[in-house]
């Protein structure tokens, strides 16, 4: 069958559009707006930091941006192994935190059936699915409750192996899986880890795992597009080669200087403005169930990217923007409120798609009562993009910065160019800001802190630290 994603014009087709008109003064008054002098003022500034990036690709962190392309032979086994996993296993679990697990999931919520797990086996044709991203015990043990270990193939997922989260999880699974299976516990555990360093490639090894690797210069948030992503996406009947061709479509677009011509690097412009104006809140909000955890990886990216105390030169700057996670219509009825009378500190994105996969009719009835009549006929598509609009409206009528990324239709090869356009526009932001975007000090610090308070070697002083933090003051509790 011919793959769709090698037409150059069924490529231009599906490529992602930016709507960005309700960012400028024009749209939403010289106070609030922008103005094409100050995105132009920063010509020289994008063209530098496209060149930094295309110069300095696939070196340290930026090792994602290779991933479109130097996967070949791991994309034919992963589809193997999945192939196989779809016909053997009842369920498959995803075992990490962070972007091991957001990044999961927002695909899976796009690309799959959004009942998936519900649908009998013979339609879904492959095992359900469950990502477990806490170490909630309530929620470890409701896991059990729904599946049967012997049936199970579990993915660990973290580069170092000394995630505390992650492995706690994989200490639980591996003691019910050796109560069940005896010696044969081995072929219901796949590894996903570093190559060179780091417990589990060890535990790995010693333990005769299947395995694969996140390379050296991809960090947690930037992974989903390595096997953290690509093997889970597989074994749900995801195509991951048009996943990865549309991130190889987004990259494209990405390295181009021309402003105009490059979408990631213009939103990149548009928020560094936005932000160095005092819109430090981003709400990302998409018009489609199918996006709602594109939402929760965006936070992660945006936040854990640009948060940072000081610039690449030392000085303390405090920068970054709040990523607030909103979806339409729902959230039309909770925050939307704040968002169009509240204070004057976000900018909001909204994520539209072109066609929808389905089309519902609201058929006729209520005859009675034209407030609702007036719906029938219509159909649901017509309706959530009549509130995506009113909204937009809405906000923009109030002076309120907003602006919306189109998707033609929700599938592989838009997720693919989804993930690698926030990926760039990230990137992007960090060169503007002259920040580190793929260091985490402030993350580091709570893990040693979890460290000291559980006991671990070598981390004796910090608990000492910790003790003293901790100390009750009768007088501060009410």
């Amino acid at each position: 069958m011919a793959k769709r994603y090698l037409s150059a014009s069924w490529k231009k087709s599906m490529r992602l559009r930016l709507d960005y008109k309700n960012m400028m003064s024009e749209f939403v008054g010289e106070k609030e707006g922008l103005t094409p002098k100050a995105i132009s003022a920063y010509r020289k500034a994008a063209a530098g930091a496209v060149e930094n990036l295309k110069q300095n690709r696939g070196k340290g962190w930026l090792g994602w941006t290779e991933l479109p392309y130097n996967q070949t032979e791991i994309v034919k086994d992963i589809k193997e192994t999945a192939r196989k996993i779809r016909k053997t296993a009842k369920n498959f679990v995803v075992l990490g935190i962070g972007g091991s697990a957001l990044g999961p999931i927002a695909v899976f919520q796009a690309l799959c059936h959004l009942h998936y797990n519900e649908l009998p086996a013979r339609t879904r044709k492959g095992p359900k699915f469950y990502v477990e991203d806490n170490v909630d015990p309530e929620r470890m043990d409701a896991l059990f409750d729904v599946i049967d270990v012997e049936n199970t193939v579990f993915n660990v997922i973290t580069k170092s192996g000394a995630t505390s989260e992650t492995m706690t999880q994989y200490l639980v699974i591996i003691d019910r899986l050796k109560a069940k299976l005896g010696k044969d516990y081995k072929d219901r555990i796949i590894a996903t880890t570093s190559a060179s360093a780091g417990n589990l490639i060890k535990i790995a090894a010693s333990e005769g795992f299947k395995t694969y690797y996140i390379p050296d210069g991809v960090g947690g948030r930037f992974s989903e597009l390595c096997p953290v992503g690509l093997l889970p996406a597989a074994v749900l009947g995801i195509d991951i080669s048009e996943m990865l061709a549309g991130a190889a479509y987004m990259d494209k677009i990405s390295m181009k200087k021309s402003v105009s011509e490059n979408a990631p690097l213009l939103n990149a412009i548009l928020q560094d403005i936005a932000m160095k104006r005092g819109k430090n809140i981003s709400v990302m909000m998409p018009y489609a169930d199918g996006l709602k955890y594109f939402a929760d990886w965006y936070c992660q990216i945006w936040a854990e990217s640009l948060g940072k105390e000081t610039d690449l030169d030392g000085n303390t700057v405090n920068y970054g923007q709040t990523p607030v996670k909103s979806l339409g219509v729902t959230d039309q009825h909770s925050q939307v409120q704040l968002y169009t009378e509240g204070p004057f500190d976000k900018v909001v994105t909204f994520l539209a798609v072109d066609n929808y996969r389905k089309e519902v009719v609201i058929p006729s009835g209520c005859e009675e009562f034209p407030d609702v009549n007036f719906l029938c006929g219509h159909t649901m598509n017509e309706l959530i993009t009549a509130e995506r609009l009113a909204t937009e409206y809405a906000l923009t009528a109030k002076h309120r910065l907003n602006h919306t990324i189109y998707l033609p239709e929700i599938n592989a090869f838009t997720i693919g160019e989804l993930i690698y356009y926030f990926e760039m526009q990230t990137a992007f932001a960090g060169e503007f800001l002259k920040i580190d975007a793929y260091n985490q000090p402030g993350v580091e610090n709570g893990k040693k802190a979890t460290f000291a308070l559980l006991g671990r070697r070598g981390f004796e002083e910090k608990r000492k630290e910790l003790d003293e933090a901790f100390k009750k003051k009768s007088e501060y509790n009410c």
